[in-house]
């Protein structure tokens, strides 16, 4: 399996995923830590996270794959949400815990 689709496994295969440096638990930079932090807080009881720092093939070919530079990654229903920015708006507006409670809807 390539690494473009052990990614697309990944992104398929759970509803919400953060492609991340660290783990929830332990994150390893400040825009990782206030990603899972939201999403938490917008009630992401089944966040799937990939540690990037673990998986140098990852870390190097996920910004091909979604065509977004930046780490963390949010993808919802395999769809790329944005980074840490976005998913702060989204936060902060509401519509990030109406996107995650459509997530346990189905």
């Amino acid at each position: 399996m390539s690494v473009i689709e052990r990614i697309q496994a990944e992104v398929e295969g759970h509803p919400v995923v953060l492609f991340m440096k660290g783990t929830a638990q332990f994150p390893m930079c400040g825009f990782s830590s206030r990603a899972v932090q939201a999403l938490q807080t917008a009630g992401a009881t089944d966040l799937h996270t990939v540690n990037v720092l673990e998986d140098p093939e990852v870390r190097a070919n996920l910004p091909r794959f979604s065509n977004w530079p930046t780490f963390p990654q949010l993808f919802i229903h395999g769809e790329l949400i944005g980074g840490c920015d976005i998913t702060m708006e989204l936060f902060e507006s509401g519509e990030l815990a109406r996107m995650i409670s459509e997530t346990r809807s189905e």
